[in-house]
């Protein structure tokens, strides 16, 4: 019971950061119906920004006063969400919206995603150093708060958690209760009928990446602290939330959260089955996708944007 709860702890950790990340696929994917492969670019652009203002702060960590922390923490993950907001909206502003005002096929928003994908991960091994992975200044001292039945639970791993659910829980509200969000389910819902009805397609599309990127942001920060990171840092939390937003339900708020805290609980468990380790988590993680989408083929909780608009 000791392992169980170990790995689910660890799982509910990494899922939380796949959530956040796969809101951003599960935004976008919503109002244009495209899934925007340099989301993972922008995650890994908030964990560098976030990085930089941190270092600046506390320089390399030790001696950082108690008192300081939360509001280190605080100015890391508002850094990292703004840092990875800019990118995402001029990615918006860049490479789609001129393809979208020209009635582009959808293949050229592919080629123009995975094109700026290249270009920003690119760009980072440039300005940092590509041979090397980077780590946050040592400010945060991750010590354990309580133990479940032998299990600790360390505070960095209850902030991460916490955190995310937080933020997962305020995006919810908004899709759902506020004008943004009633603009956001009604492009999702009919682009044109909401153009005739006084929405500003192009703003709300906007507004959208931002909010995503936002989201990617944050969940940057959280996974610098966490572990280390790199240039190339975006790729695999990037697969493994996109498979999470398919699992829960591709454009389904509730469904990314879901699908991000099940793939970070499953990948983790399958280590207590004998004769699996560590080695088989992507495989056991992609086996469950597969096998929910053969039966449920929307996913979990079905392709939805909120509620109906």
């Amino acid at each position: 019971m000791t392992q169980f709860f170990d790995y689910l702890i660890l799982g509910l950790t990494r899922g939380s950061m796949y959530a956040l990340i796969a809101l951003g696929y599960t935004l976008v994917y919503g109002v244009l119906q495209l899934i925007n492969f340099a989301h993972s670019e922008v995650f890994m652009s908030g964990a560098f920004g976030s990085y930089i203002i941190v270092h600046l702060m506390v320089g390399k960590g030790p001696g950082t006063a108690t008192w300081e922390v939360p509001f280190v923490f605080i100015v890391g993950v508002l850094s990292g969400a703004i840092t990875a907001a800019i990118i995402a909206w001029l990615l918006e502003r860049v490479a789609y919206r001129p393809l979208r005002r020209r009635g582009a096929p959808k293949l050229a928003f592919l080629i123009s995603a995975i094109g700026a994908s290249f270009f920003l991960s690119t760009l980072a091994s440039k300005l940092f150093n590509s041979q090397t992975s980077n780590q946050f200044p040592a400010f945060f001292r991750n010590t354990v708060l309580f133990s479940i039945d032998g299990a600790h639970v360390r505070s960095l791993e209850l902030i991460i958690i916490v955190s995310a659910l937080g933020m997962m829980f305020f995006l919810d509200r908004l899709v759902n209760t506020t004008k943004l969000g009633r603009s956001i389910r009604a492009v999702s819902e009919d682009a044109p009928t909401a153009a005739l009805m006084g929405i500003n397609i192009d703003k709300t599309i906007s507004r959208t990446f931002v909010i995503g990127g936002l989201l990617g942001g944050a969940a940057g920060f959280l996974f610098g602290l966490n572990y280390d990171f790199g240039f190339n840092m975006g790729f695999v939390p990037g697969v493994k939330a996109f498979a999470a937003a398919v699992l829960g339900g591709i454009g389904n708020i509730r469904g990314a959260m879901l699908g991000g805290l099940l793939l970070g609980v499953v990948e983790n468990l399958v280590n207590l089955v004998p004769g699996f380790n560590t080695a088989w988590t992507d495989v056991v993680a992609f086996l469950v996708l597969v096998l929910v989408l053969m039966f449920r083929p929307t996913g979990l909780l079905g392709e939805r944007l909120g509620r109906a608009a």
